[in-house]
């Protein structure tokens, strides 16, 4: 896959907002790599902000209706792992300010 490729998932996916924090997914640095095969098979590894967030089904079909959108993608699994742990370090600048965190 190459950069370019990456760069338009990675956009595909900033239109996916956490619905309880109003910020996109790769701001809030959620979203840890994206993959995608030659035959249209997209893999994303992510976190939640919380193991019991109750907003992760839908977040998790947020993020596979949005890769859907792009011609290239024709399956998204969705993984979400635990670690690395999702902390603060993790958020943009952009982000940060938004919710007004140090």
């Amino acid at each position: 896959m190459d950069q370019d490729m990456k760069d338009s998932m990675m956009g595909a996916l900033e239109t996916v907002i956490d619905p309880e924090l109003g910020i996109d997914i790769v701001n809030l640095g959620l979203i840890y790599d994206v993959m995608l095969s030659e035959d249209g098979f997209a893999v994303v590894t992510m976190t939640l902000t919380s193991m019991g967030c109750p907003m992760g089904p839908q977040i998790v079909q947020m993020v596979k209706t949005a890769l859907y959108e792009l011609p290239e993608v024709e399956e998204v699994d969705v993984k979400i792992v635990w670690q690395p742990v999702w902390g603060k370090e993790h958020m943009s600048r952009y982000a940060k300010m938004a919710l007004g965190v140090r």
